[in-house]
């Protein structure tokens, strides 16, 4: 997995507790939801490279530790 970099961000309140709501219907953390929201974007503008668009989608469909498919 590459390597991750800390980054503040500034969020509006309502926006932020949205991602909360999402975040808990879908088992993650605000942290991870939001990464995952603005990969989905990156890929569907076509920002991130093809190499980089399989990664993301091997991400999301990849099971937990210790599980099998």
């Amino acid at each position: 997995m590459a390597k991750k970099k800390a980054y503040p961000l500034r969020i509006n309140e309502n926006v932020l507790a949205a991602m909360e709501r999402w975040a808990a219907d879908d088992l993650r953390s605000v942290n991870a939801q939001i990464e995952y929201v603005l990969r989905q974007a990156l890929v569907k503008q076509g920002r991130v490279k093809l190499v980089e668009k399989v990664i993301v989608e091997v991400e999301d469909i990849e099971p937990p530790d210790g599980e099998e498919n």
